[in-house]
């Protein structure tokens, strides 16, 4: 088979080596991909969001199976796009990839099927997010409506931070159209936990559970990311919060979106907050995570292929879903200044030292090559992820395994997959 992967970053490059391992890869593309994605697919100079050229592309290719990694090219209609061509794609359908494209569509199909989520209201205009601050609850948490790298939400301490924030999302449009609405919800109390799934339309299959670190600094502190790391299995997702959620979450949730005839193909990425009152839906995304996939897909057994077709043509139920015992833990090696400002062009060394390196990997984010050498092109440069029997001893090896490699202005955060905090 002929597979194109769409997408450009870490999470992506764990998706193109795990379709690597299958018999059925006979030659791998990604548009546009990175360094390291080359090493293992051809890489091809379009865009994610040029999906005219995309499709384009597959057709001349004769591509047998296209896998999407971003959200944007799901959510304006890539799989459509793809599907009135005859071609075969994995994800979501514009229609159904509106459960990430807009916070204010996921929240209200959550209140009228009763998935358990955060008391919220929404607006449209900032005069009537202004007027409702006066009497809100804090700390608030204000999220962007539409698309904003993961880091349209502002968890809002007081109401002078809250009305900074309706400003900032709403008046000065620091994400674009994304905060054209606003969702205000409440602040809820708890830990964490990502859960990645694969659905047919009827069926959902769950992946292995994981713990994501957004905070650009240790012990939560700093700005949101996209991800400074991840742990999986997550340690406080617990067996008992596990049969909450299919009773709950999971199930009611791809049964929802089939009755607002909304069918969900793909990959259903359910964010949880696991409070004292049971777990709740943060949020939704339309696609695998980053870096949840780094963690996830290394511990998975299955032939990824055969779990991505039985996907597209609804016989999910005849998959047996299976994950190593093992735990696994990534760290993301970043650019100091990320989020906000950071330099680019900086040469990476020691890359070779993964190679043989069997239960460690080097997945690429931000990575490009110049002159033959690989150098860092954004803020998240490298997701590095060790297994282990336990998530203490697989962050012991991943932490170990940051210090083959090396590149000017190397930040990390030092607390990924501590279960004491």
């Amino acid at each position: 088979m002929k597979i194109l992967v769409v997408g450009s970053g870490g999470r992506e490059h764990a998706l193109v080596w795990k379709i690597a391992q299958s018999k059925k890869a006979d030659k791998i593309y990604c548009a546009p991909g990175n360094a390291g994605i080359s090493e293992l697919a051809e890489c091809v100079d379009i865009k994610a969001t040029d999906l005219t050229a995309l499709a384009d592309f597959a057709e001349e290719k004769k591509i047998d199976l296209t896998v999407v990694g971003m959200d944007d090219p799901l959510v304006a209609g890539i799989v459509d796009i793809f599907e009135e061509r005859g071609l075969r794609v994995f994800g979501p359908r514009k229609n159904a990839a509106i459960l990430e494209g807009s916070k204010v569509f996921s929240k209200g199909l959550m209140k009228k099927y009763g998935i358990p989520t955060a008391d919220y209201e929404t607006f449209d205009k900032p005069e009537d997010a202004l007027k409702y601050l006066e009497t809100a609850k804090y700390p608030l948490v204000l999220k962007a409506d539409g698309l904003a790298l993961g880091k349209g939400v502002l968890i809002c301490n007081t109401k002078e931070e809250a009305i900074a924030g309706v400003k900032e999302l709403m008046t000065d449009k620091a994400f674009g159209n994304a905060g054209d609405k606003i969702v205000a919800e409440e602040f809820l109390i708890g830990k964490e936990a990502s859960v990645l799934s694969f659905v047919d339309g009827k069926t959902v299959k769950l992946m292995a559970s994981a713990r994501d670190y957004k905070r650009a600094k240790d012990n939560d502190e700093g700005l949101n990311t996209g991800g400074m790391g991840n742990v999986s299995p997550n340690p406080f997702y617990t067996a008992e919060i596990d049969e909450i959620c299919k009773k709950e979450v999971y199930q009611k949730t791809v049964d929802a979106m089939a009755a607002e005839g909304r069918e969900f193909k793909g990959c259903i990425f359910f964010g949880l907050m696991l409070t004292k009152d049971g777990p709740k839906v943060l949020e939704f995304n339309a696609r695998f995570g980053d870096p949840e996939t780094q963690v996830v897909l290394p511990r998975m057994e299955n032939d990824i292929i055969d779990v991505f077709e039985a996907c597209i043509d609804g016989e999910l139920d005849k998959v047996d879903l299976k994950f190593k015992d093992d735990a696994a833990v990534c760290v993301i090696l970043a650019s100091n200044g990320y989020p906000e400002k950071y330099e680019k062009g900086k040469e990476i060394k020691g890359l070779e030292n993964f190679k043989g390196k069997d239960g460690f990997w080097c997945f690429h984010a931000g990575t490009k090559k110049v002159d033959g050498k690989t150098v860092t092109n954004g803020g998240r440069v490298l997701g590095i992820t060790a297994l282990g029997k336990t998530p203490e001893e697989a962050r012991q090896n991943a932490y170990k395994a940051t210090e083959l490699v090396e590149f000017e202005n190397k930040y990390m955060r030092h607390d990924i997959g501590r279960t004491d905090r």
